[in-house]
Parts: structure tokens; C-alpha cells; sequence
């Protein structure tokens, strides 16, 4: 996905014409996919232990859903029932689940835009990005107002949620009295240079809290157009040991969620490079899955649920112990 700075260019100061347009009331607990009196069974099957719940709020954003060439629409309405099936069926279930346990969830429903906002130079795209960051934004406000009383806060997304979420840590926490509430935020799937956010530092130890990581997953024979346009020279941590260390054994990796249901642990080696990392081909059945697919994108989160879940779950802690 597109790197920040990109957005950061336009979106800092988004335009009235945008907050005024058709907004979404949260009130309506209707606009939000979860709340954390509201889990949907994605969510709520791997909720088993609630502990934390006390501790933190965990704010997540889901990714660019809306793809195909055929939807000539700029942003996916509320409403649209292709659009919730794979919020409920594919975001929160593999990617939303690795951050349930870490802290009370909320997800809001927002009006994405289609995955061509980032790459045409047609002026709807960036509207479609704007409209969809006044949603986001807007549901971020009443979550503070409503929801938080002061509590530490998890931001996580993968791809245009991390570009969402990015942008509200630009907005609402760099150098700002809430940045003293960030746990930490789980921003893979987009390029990010260390100088798009100013006191909110790359977290680069695995108990770490403050700041925020990020990551981008390819094969060993890169993508390379996609990788040195968008993500060489970004930040990077390794997933796996959440440190810039140049190598994870696989013996260290927690477990992939695979679409069967199960968690598959030491499936591959990780390697950290500029920008970026790049995992093993996945061995047996997950071999001809691989084969067809360019890079790894898609699997940035459930291809290390464990580790994330475990590690989100580790900062929170850390984050309490250390106040």
C-alpha cells in the first residue's frame, strides 16, 4: 500500500467540505463493527481471556476491502452487505482477533475507499481517501468523548486502516497530552519515513511502548516495483522479534492464522531488510498458495497472529508497569 507521507501531503488539515458531507453518526452503535459490548463471533471465538479489558482500549481500523476493477465506486457505503460479509467474515476475524484480548476493541464501520484511491492521479481518489480519514476521524472523536475516561490506548490497522490510523496519530497524539496515553500502534501494510511522525518513535524492543511498528512482508524474489517505489527506506521492525535485527529463526515464530481455523507456529524464517521483510515460502499445503501470489501483503497480520497477539498483550502490561 502507498506510503504515508503520501497522504500526509494533503490529509493533516482535511477540508470542512469533507467533515460536512453526509457525516455518520456513532451514535448508532449500528456504525461500528465492534464494541466491546457488541463482538461479533469473529472476534468474541478468540476473546477467551478478558484481563486486560481493564487496562486498555484497542481502537482498530480495517484494511482496504473494496478492490475489485469491476466497482467503479470511490467509496463503499455503510450499508453494503458484500462489503460487511468481508469486514465480519475476513478483517476481524484474522486480523482484528490478534488484538482482542489486548484491551476493550472497537472497530468502526467507515466508507473506504476503493484501492485505486492510491494509485490514479484523478483527483476523486484523494476525496475518497479524505471522506474515508473524516469517518475514521469522526468515530476516533466520539470513541475519546464517549469510551476512553483517560485510558491507554492501542491504535492498530493493516493497509488503508494503517493509513487511517497513521494519520491520527499525526492529528491527535504527535507531540501532543494524548500521546501520553499511546500504548503502542500496529501500522503494517503501508510505507512509513521515520520523519512523518515527529516525537512518536519506530519501537524497536518487544516490550517497548510510546510509539509504533510497522512492517511489510514479501517473498525472497521481491516484488520489486512495489518495494522500492513504497517501501524501501521506510521503517520496519521484524514482526516476529519486534526488533530491526536482520533475522528471525523459525523457531521463533508464535503462529500463522490460516483460513482453516488453526494457529500453524515455526512455519518460516524472517528477514528484515530496508524497508520491508521477506519470510520462506510457507512448507506443505501452504506451498501452492504462495506460488500464486506476488507478495504477501495480504497476510501481514494473520501470518504473525500470534506474535502480534502475544506481543500486544505484553505491552500493555509493560505499559501499566512502568506508569
Amino acid at each position: 500500500m502507498r506510503f504515508l507521507s503520501f497522504l500526509f501531503v494533503f490529509l493533516p488539515i482535511l477540508s470542512t467540505y469533507t467533515y460536512a458531507q453526509s457525516p455518520i453518526d456513532y451514535r448508532l452503535s449500528t456504525n461500528w463493527a465492534a464494541l466491546p459490548h457488541q463482538l461479533p463471533s469473529g472476534l468474541a471465538e478468540r476473546c477467551t481471556d478478558t484481563s486486560l479489558w481493564a487496562k486498555a482500549d484497542v481502537f482498530y481500523v480495517y484494511p482496504t476491502l473494496n478492490t475489485e476493477n469491476t466497482d467503479k465506486r470511490w467509496n463503499v457505503p455503510l450499508d453494503d452487505a458484500k462489503q460487511l460479509k468481508k469486514i465480519m467474515e475476513t478483517a476481524l476475524p484474522y486480523q482484528g482477533s490478534a488484538f482482542v484480548e489486548a484491551g476493550r476493541f472497537y472497530c468502526p464501520l467507515y466508507r473506504s475507499a476503493h484501492l485505486r484511491a492510491y494509485y490514479v492521479s484523478d483527483p476523486k481518489g484523494k476525496e475518497a481517501l479524505e471522506l474515508a480519514y473524516a469517518d475514521v476521524r469522526a468515530a476516533f472523536l466520539y470513541y475519546l468523548e464517549h469510551h476512553n475516561n483517560g485510558r491507554p490506548i492501542i491504535l492498530a490497522g493493516h493497509s488503508q486502516g494503517s493509513t487511517h490510523c497513521g494519520l491520527l496519530l499525526q492529528e491527535f497524539f504527535d507531540g501532543k497530552p494524548l500521546q501520553q496515553q499511546l500504548v503502542v500502534a500496529y501500522l503494517p501494510g503501508i510505507g512509513i519515513l521515520p520523519s512523518d511522525l515527529k516525537q512518536i518513535p519506530l519501537l524497536t524492543a518487544p516490550a517497548q511502548t510510546g510509539g509504533y511498528v510497522t512492517w511489510n512482508t514479501f517473498k525472497k524474489r521481491l516484488d520489486k516495483k512495489a518495494y522500492e517505489m513504497w517501501y524501501k527506506g521506510r521503517a520496519v521492525v521484524n514482526p516476529v522479534t519486534w526488533t530491526t535485527q536482520s533475522l528471525a529463526p523459525k523457531e521463533a515464530h508464535k503462529g500463522f492464522l490460516y483460513f482453516d481455523e488453526k494457529i500453524y507456529a515455526g512455519l518460516f524464517q524472517t528477514h528484515l531488510i530496508d524497508g520491508a521483510i521477506w519470510i520462506d515460502r510457507p512448507p506443505g499445503k501452504f506451498f501452492l498458495m504462495s506460488l500464486t501470489m506476488r507478495n504477501y501483503h495480504i497476510g501481514d497480520i494473520n501470518l504473525f497472529w500470534q506474535d502480534i497477539r502475544e506481543n500486544a498483550k505484553l505491552r500493555v502490561l509493560n505499559f501499566h508497569e512502568n506508569k
